[in-house]
């Protein structure tokens, strides 16, 4: 009777090791933000070419921005989307789980999730979703920000509605403040919700129309990339918050891997544009790993995964990591 006992204990402690084992098992994710530009309806055009482009990356998560088409007119001002949702149909070829973003929030222009894990409903404001990944919850934000006013558009004397220029970097920062720094806060804000609710990670993806203060700067200038340091609100008040920029924490490096995504429309010489990097993937959460990062594109070396013909007017990036 003492000897089945303490096999019954022994066996006992056996089963929770496995279980604890279990429950701290690291799960890798390849997590991508893709503005899509309509997934070809702005050209008339399928959505094969943009199907061909998010295989190349591999992803599990996604962040898409632009599933419908631009409106016409499409101005600085004023571009509603129009048409149909493209979202349904790419998730059905991709395979992949799929939540549409419908909600009237500043933050998302037609805006979707993509997931190889189960999507478990809407975070509030439609600013993105519930995932569970092996049974963990992930709050997933995907993002398309207010791209009006410009910033560098406005530092670098660069039309684009009737918007004043900015001469200096407060008043860059008060501009980017002014237009994406609501949504900023309550996506920081939410994320602290999840987490109570018990997410174990926090993803934040998508279109930012806004740089990276850890590409505006005094090197960056100095090879001629930037016109001015600038420690730019957004990307700067994610960071405070604990996330991590996963494409800048495996390229640290702004100029050895500026990782550019807009644009491939434009030559990098073009006086009407600028070529940033304004597309992201972030990350919260205690045991996060980043383990490698991407640009996907038209051609080298702008991109690191090549897909011809590319359909959109932004790249893609993505990241890998492990929690």
């Amino acid at each position: 009777m003492h000897f089945k006992t303490a096999a019954a204990g022994l066996l006992g402690a056996v089963s929770m090791l496995a279980v604890s084992q279990q429950a701290m098992a690291e799960t890798q994710i390849t997590f991508m933000a893709f503005n899509m530009y309509g997934a070809g309806a702005n050209k008339g055009e399928t959505i094969d070419k943009t199907v061909a482009a998010i295989k190349a990356a591999n992803a599990d998560i996604i962040s898409i921005s632009e599933t419908r088409a631009e409106g016409d007119p499409c101005t600085a001002d004023s571009c509603p989307p129009a048409g149909e949702s493209r979202a349904a149909a790419l998730a059905k070829a991709l395979g992949m789980n799929y939540y549409d973003q419908k909600g009237d929030n500043p933050a998302i222009w037609s805006n979707a999730v993509f997931s190889r894990y189960p999507i478990e409903g809407g975070r509030p404001g439609d600013i993105g979703v519930n995932v569970n990944v092996d049974g963990r919850k992930v709050a997933v934000y995907s993002v398309n920000l207010p791209d009006a006013p410009y910033q560098p558009y406005q530092v670098l004397n660069i039309p684009y509605g009737n918007y004043p220029f900015a001469k200096t970097a407060d008043e860059a920062i008060k501009f980017a403040e002014g237009a994406r720094g609501k949504s900023f806060d309550e996506m920081i804000a939410d994320a602290g919700v999840a987490e109570k609710e018990g997410a174990s990670l926090v993803l934040i993806g998508g279109d930012f129309n806004e740089p990276s203060h850890r590409d505006w700067t005094e090197g960056t200038v100095k090879a001629g990339f930037q016109p001015m340091p600038v420690a730019w609100p957004g990307t700067t008040k994610l960071e405070k918050a604990g996330f991590v920029d996963l494409y800048r924490a495996v390229y640290p490096d702004p100029v050895a891997k500026p990782g550019i995504t807009w644009t491939p429309t434009t030559e990098a010489t073009d006086p009407s544009d600028h070529h940033d990097r304004i597309d992201f993937v972030f990350a919260r959460g205690a045991t996060v790993k980043p383990l490698s990062a991407a640009v996907v594109g038209e051609k080298t070396p702008e991109a690191d995964i090549v897909v011809s013909p590319w359909p959109s007017d932004h790249r893609a990036v993505i990241a890998k990591f492990s929690f």
